[in-house]
């Protein structure tokens, strides 16, 4: 299916590895250019290399960044706008759950690494976003935005932007920028969390399957980017401030 994207101009942050790597891929194959951006250039540039391989013919620019920074994220936007001459579609996957100090700290580090820095990207892509004519925002958030479940900082500011992300479609949808959330469930990739854990206890990644996922199974990157793309095309033109699930049903919210 052709959704549109051809030509377009992507920033996809995170995106070294997992989720925003597939996402960065999905892009790359319906013909867009592609900026990814992480805090690790060696890592990125492995990344880079692979997407290129698999896309022969792709653009695809990388910068090595701190988003919770203004600098860091100025040099994204930059960078971007230099390489492709504006963005198109800006792809907010950068998040975490922060651990490792007081529980003040933790908050503190998880709403500007989940919150604010999306905030920051999103106002210094703005303009890029408005002269393209067909802008939009995707912010990747969670399930465990919309319900209970993870550590308290993570759930806290996962539901704070997804409420950040609501309010600033209503907003901007106004100036013809479209901003939707993705929500995921348990994904599993290799490196990852839960990639590890089904390495680790196969067994107990088994029940906690049959015990909260419908759908029998993890979540793939794939699946995920799929969402991520159809939001940002003009095929979902009439989608606006919207959350998806993209869970297997694992999600008990009935909102």
């Amino acid at each position: 299916m052709d959704l549109g994207l051809a030509g377009r101009s992507v920033v996809v942050t995170g995106a070294s590895r997992g989720i925003g790597r597939a996402i960065a891929a999905a892009f790359l194959a319906e013909g867009a250019r592609v900026l990814i951006c992480a805090r690790t250039n060696d890592a990125l540039e492995v990344t880079a290399g692979a997407l290129r391989a698999g896309s022969p013919d792709s653009q695809v620019e990388t910068v090595a960044s701190d988003l919770t920074i203004e600098v860091g994220a100025r040099a994204v936007i930059e960078r971007s706008v230099a390489a492709f001459g504006g963005i198109d579609v800006l792809v907010n996957n950068a998040g975490a759950t922060v651990r490792g100090g007081t529980a003040v700290e933790d908050f503190g580090r998880s709403f500007d690494l989940n919150v604010t820095a999306p905030l920051r990207l999103m106002e210094l892509a703005k303009p890029h976003l408005l002269v393209s004519g067909q802008g939009a925002v995707v912010n990747i958030s969670s399930i465990f935005g919309r319900e209970s479940g993870g550590p308290p900082q993570y759930n806290a500011s996962k539901s704070a932007q997804i409420a950040m992300t609501k309010a600033l479609a209503l907003d901007w949808i106004r100036e013809g920028i479209r901003v939707n959330n993705v929500a995921p469930g348990s994904v599993a990739f290799e490196g990852g969390s839960w990639g590890r854990r089904l390495v680790e206890d196969p067994e107990g990644m088994a029940a906690f399957v049959a015990q909260n996922i419908p759908g029998g199974r993890f979540g793939t990157v794939e699946e995920i980017a799929r969402a991520v793309v159809f939001l940002a095309s003009p095929a979902a033109s009439w989608v606006v401030g919207a959350t998806l699930n993209v869970d297997g049903g694992q999600s008990r919210s009935n909102i």
